[in-house]
């Protein structure tokens, strides 16, 4: 006599709370354990988000998003910032606000993100629940939905503690066009406040140096920001945020893809005089420093009164300011003028001053 067939919903249970201090291999095997990973650290922190998250992909209506504008913006990006967590962020709200702002300053309303999670074995299991803490609700704030992901395990000295990769979608609105190549001569610069916050907090906070400031990083999900400004100058040829190599290395993309001069003022650079300091005592441009949210946006100079106005009146550009314009000579060039009344070329970087700001 044969035994009888056990039913397939004997073989399942509730996910579990995870035990132990730290992630094991165990953890990414794709058995229960990774499973009660999942609910319990990830899954719980989004509760009331997306329906359909359990599944392996996340599925749009797609008359509702052709409502909303003719074209899909995609972008993803990688964070390996060190220290994870750092005065004003941490990996977890760099990954949501960098993968908006990549949309955003393409013309999108970004409409979701995704995000994979790479763990180093042994990683503490409060410092994970404390970056999917941090993911849900930085995304819950900004409201653009984290809605689907993937978790993996990875033996110690493969990775070092925790690398994020998010990505997003969003949508751009009829008429609306803006790049890197679209910036014309005459066009003015402007930037929505004081640079170089984020790479000076992340190095400070790496404690090498045992500098006593409390400069903090500027991470923000400019998406509001950016249709504000968008409404106000609706003829803006360029926008980008100016993440690594920083303010210098956006103008030099923006100079040599429209070609035309860039010339800047020093005295018109926004920037704390404790990141000032903090350059000079380290011998490092802070144009090149990293920011996480600040952009540059290239506007006609008919528009630029009013953008300025727009960028101000919102509470992520209270310190924007006009920093240059595009010239038609010397193109694909940026070029300073200092406070001390000379000129000086702003070139490209070879490398980074900073590596693994974010």
């Amino acid at each position: 006599m044969s035994a009888p067939a056990v039913p397939l919903h004997a073989a399942s249970r509730r996910a579990r709370p995870v035990t132990g201090t730290k992630v094991t291999l165990a953890h990414g095997g794709g058995g229960t354990a990774m499973r009660d990973l999942i609910e319990d650290v990830f899954r719980a922190p989004f509760a009331g988000g997306a329906p359909g998250a359990a599944e392996d992909q996340a599925r749009f209506d797609l008359s509702a998003l052709a409502l909303q504008g003719d074209r899909l913006a995609f972008t993803t990006d990688s964070f390996v910032v060190d220290p994870l967590f750092f005065p004003g962020g941490d990996i977890g709200t760099l990954a949501v606000c960098g993968t908006i702002n990549d949309l955003a300053v393409g013309g999108a309303r970004p409409v979701a993100l995704s995000c994979a999670v790479i763990i180093e074995e042994g990683l503490p299991l409060e410092t994970l629940r404390a970056v999917a803490t941090s993911l849900a609700t930085t995304a819950a704030a900004a409201g653009v939905p984290i809605v689907t992901g993937d978790t993996k395990v990875v033996a110690r000295g493969a990775c070092d503690k925790l690398f994020l990769t998010t990505t997003g979608i969003g949508v751009i609105r009829p008429g609306l066009h803006v790049g890197i190549d679209r910036v014309r001569p005459g066009d003015v610069l402007l930037v929505n406040g004081l640079l170089g916050d984020h790479g000076a907090a992340i190095l400070n906070a790496r404690g090498d140096l045992a500098l006593d400031t409390q400069i903090a990083s500027d991470c923000a999900a400019l998406h509001g920001l950016i249709a504000d400004l968008i409404t106000a100058a609706p003829g803006i040829r360029m926008m980008r945020d100016a993440t690594r190599g920083g303010v210098a290395a956006v103008l030099n993309e923006m100079a040599e893809a429209s070609q035309v001069g860039v010339r800047i003022r020093e005295t018109d650079v926004p920037m704390r005089p404790e990141v000032a300091g903090f350059c000079e005592i380290l011998g490092l441009d802070p144009l090149y420093l990293a920011n996480e949210g600040k952009l540059v946006a290239a506007v006609p100079a008919d528009e630029a009164q009013a953008a300025l106005d727009a960028l101000r009146a919102h509470p992520l550009g209270q310190g924007a300011a006009l920093i240059g314009v595009a010239t038609a000579d010397r193109p694909g060039r940026v070029v300073m003028e200092t406070r001390f009344g000379g000129a000086r070329i702003v070139d490209m970087l070879v490398g980074d001053q900073l590596p693994r700001i974010c």
